[in-house]
């Protein structure tokens, strides 16, 4: 339970589901952890819950002023950054294209893409120095919806495929000091942040949507964060560009049937 000992990371979007779950995993793993999030409430609350091994800076990943006061938050605190993880994110609710109101438009792809690809591409700018002197990694949040259609509408999914093309891109102009990965989960049981823009609320999982899928269950957020320790150990050193499709076996599923082996 030591595979992150010694290393400090920096998580963005860490103070509820799939981020706050890598959190508490590298914490258990060993890792000092600068969380940031932008609720202040939910950020003194897992300052409480994990003490001495973390601290928690409130920003907004969009900001560039912000990203520099993240960092050199972490690094005053902790003195390096070996992990930097981009998980902030916001979902478009589904919206089609036909239902997007034109008025809206332009202001949810701002709203949208600010946070779910400049966040990104960002917080790797700015934090890029400290990984270069530490040989560090990058971990970005895809999705399914990075491959495949109907995991979001076109906002959504456009941003999340761009993430895809970030790692790529990333993984090729940092090689060799420093590795760039992803994780691309697919349904989580976690209530995603949604844009103002739009003026919607947090979807509720689909009931039943588990039965479309191979492995029938609906994962929670810990069962993503195994992956992410993974990809910021020695145990992934030879892995770069790579995207981990933890997908429920989206991918794979049948023309007639969820999955062949029901009969097994």
């Amino acid at each position: 339970m030591d595979r992150l000992a010694g290393k400090v990371a920096l998580i963005t979007g860490a103070t509820a589901g799939l981020g706050r779950a890598v959190a508490e995993r590298f914490v258990q793993e060993g890792a000092k952890v600068c969380i940031v999030g932008r609720s202040l409430e939910r950020l003194k609350e897992i300052q409480n819950q994990l003490g001495d091994a973390v601290i928690t800076v409130q920003a907004d990943v969009s900001s560039l002023e912000d990203n520099i006061k993240m960092v050199n938050a972490a690094v005053e605190a902790f003195g390096k950054i070996d992990i930097f993880v981009g998980n902030a994110g916001i979902y478009d609710g589904n919206t089609s294209l036909i239902n997007l109101p034109l008025d809206r438009i332009e202001a949810a792809f701002e709203e949208i893409f600010s946070i779910n690809v400049k966040g990104y591409l960002l917080g790797v700018k700015v934090v890029l120095p400290e990984l270069i002197k530490t040989e560090g990694c990058i971990i970005f949040s895809g999705s399914h919806a990075s491959f495949y259609s109907a995991g979001g509408g076109p906002l959504y999914t456009a941003s999340k495929h761009a993430i895809a093309g970030l790692i790529k891109e990333l993984a090729y102009e940092l090689a060799p000091k420093i590795r760039v990965n992803g994780v691309a989960p697919g349904v989580i049981a976690t209530a995603m942040g949604m844009p103002k823009s739009l003026g919607l609320q947090a979807p509720s999982i689909i009931s039943g949507v588990e039965k479309s899928l191979p492995l029938p269950f609906i994962p929670k957020s810990e069962d993503y964060s195994e992956l992410y320790v993974l990809l910021a150990s020695e145990g992934a050193r030879a892995m770069t560009g790579t995207i981990i499709q933890a997908d429920s076996g989206i991918s794979i599923r049948g023309l007639v049937n969820t999955s062949g082996g029901s009969e097994l």
